[in-house]
């Protein structure tokens, strides 16, 4: 991988990306800044995400797929969340965030860590908003994040959609606000949204509220 300036010329993004191992990073600009440095973090994990929008993008006709739009959101905005606490992971799914991060603080602190992967998210997190969230995927705690993670992306069927990937507001996690370390800012919904079930896929998986936006598509060359 080389990290070099984007060209006037340069075609698709991830077909250019891939076909060259080249990273257009614009110099003095934080979002790519973090991209290059999640690319530096997450090696693996990034080429993965880079091939699967390599190999899905000629079949698509020009309209992106489910499983693009999950690439883009864990690029983006993705976390990777790192726990053996089935308890803890259950809060978590539940959309039950008062009682993971405020009654059950201490114990996430020690048997969950949050790894953020999306470079959109570090971008955002330099100006914090509430808005703000991730989509996480699990690994185990002892393992090493990035060869997991790729593993867990390998994994991914064809038809995957964003619904596999779980609603995360990271700015719950233990002391990453000084405001959380009061118990009344988990009950601040605009931080917090609880689960709503809009619909169910039709794998019958339920669709649900992200507690926020997630970062935009960066498909395109820049």
């Amino acid at each position: 991988m080389r990290f070099v300036p984007p060209g006037a010329s340069d075609p698709y993004y991830e077909l250019h990306l891939f076909a060259t191992g080249h990273v257009q990073t614009r110099a003095d600009h934080l979002h790519d800044l973090f991209n290059a440095l999640a690319w530096l973090a997450f090696p693996r994990t990034k080429a993965l995400i880079n091939a699967l929008h390599a190999a899905d993008i000629p079949r698509e006709g020009g309209r992106r797929g489910r499983r693009r739009d999950l690439l883009t959101l864990l690029d983006e905005g993705g976390a990777i969340v790192q726990c053996d606490d089935a308890e803890l992971i259950a809060l978590l799914r539940g959309f039950r965030w008062k009682e993971l991060f405020w009654e059950q603080r201490s114990r996430v602190q020690r048997c969950m860590r949050f790894r953020v992967l999306g470079h959109a998210t570090l971008e955002q997190a330099l100006n914090p908003w509430p808005g703000i969230a991730c989509k996480a995927l699990f690994v185990p705690f002892d393992a090493d994040p990035d060869a997991a993670t790729q593993a867990w992306l390998a994994a991914l069927p064809a038809d995957a959609t964003p619904e596999v990937a779980v609603p995360l507001p990271v700015f719950g996690y233990p002391d990453w606000l000084a405001d959380n370390r009061r118990a009344e800012f988990y009950d601040d919904r605009r931080y917090f949204r609880p689960f709503r079930e809009k619909s169910r896929s039709p794998r019958g998986t339920p669709d649900t509220a992200a507690p926020g936006p997630q970062a935009p598509p960066r498909d395109a060359a820049r």
